[in-house]
């Protein structure tokens, strides 16, 4: 009989792209939410499988509450996501692109060499875990990309974003899309194997790395100190500085 007189029901509806967490019976509708005790909102949010750094805005009785709102019985929940591109982390402190810093899980290795191309700072391994994920975006105020919604869900997860798209090509639009990165991104400086900054080097220097055309054809190089790769500009950079316009220029079109 206590756990009768216990139980309280809030009433959830989810706008915009937060739907995309629901299955689609509950889509745009009224969601009962049935709870016992003091629960925050952030807790019954997450319980539908919605991460909190999805979450925009959450009004309730016509005021906005935080994260940690304890939840009445019977109240209505209206929960909005972020409309515009978002605040980037460090953007108070950090000078130019420097603030815009990711890490990325093991299953968005192609994501990750996009990002680095376009001269981000972009943390990734193919074997790196959850926890050490989760610790990365936590200690170094990273922007967390995954596929794993409840990954996202971790307390210290401050900035973070489910992936939608499974295509690569589509992702990186997606991310720069949501941080309005375009003005920040300076392609071409970064290594896409290791994330280093690169370096000119002279030819002499590498000379004996080279094929025969590439020596003939090139006299501008860069390497990565970190890994060692070397960078010229050969006819795959028209096609990559072709894509990386094309993502650019994505919100204009």
């Amino acid at each position: 009989m206590d756990n009768h007189c216990d139980q309280k029901s809030a009433f959830f509806i989810f706008h915009g792209a937060l739907n995309d967490f629901l299955p689609a019976r509950l889509r745009s509708q009224t969601i009962p939410v049935h709870f016992r005790g003091r629960q925050s909102v952030k807790h019954l949010i997450e319980s539908l499988g919605i991460p909190h750094v999805e979450v925009g805005q959450i009004i309730i009785a016509q005021n906005q509450v935080d994260f940690d709102y304890l939840v009445n019985h019977l109240e209505q929940v209206l929960v909005y996501p972020y409309n515009e591109p978002l605040e980037l982390p460090n953007a108070h402190h950090a000078q130019g692109d420097e603030g815009v810093r990711f890490v990325v899980d093991n299953h968005l290795g192609k994501l990750a060499a996009y990002l680095r191309m376009l001269g981000f700072d972009t943390v990734y391994r193919s074997d790196i875990q959850d926890d050490e994920l989760a610790a990365i975006a936590c200690q170094e105020e990273r922007i967390l990309l995954t596929r794993d919604h409840r990954l996202l869900m971790r307390a210290c997860i401050q900035y973070g974003y489910w992936v939608r798209s499974k295509l690569p090509q589509i992702q990186i639009r997606e991310i720069v899309q949501r941080w309005n990165l375009a003005p920040f991104a300076r392609p071409f400086r970064r290594c896409i194997r290791c994330n280093g900054l690169l370096l000119p080097v002279d030819k002499e220097q590498i000379q004996d790395r080279l094929q025969p055309l590439t020596k003939l054809y090139f006299e501008e190089f860069r390497i990565c100190p970190a890994c060692n790769q070397i960078y010229w500009k050969g006819s795959h950079f028209e096609r990559m500085n072709h894509f990386i316009q094309d993502t650019l220029d994505e919100k204009a079109k």
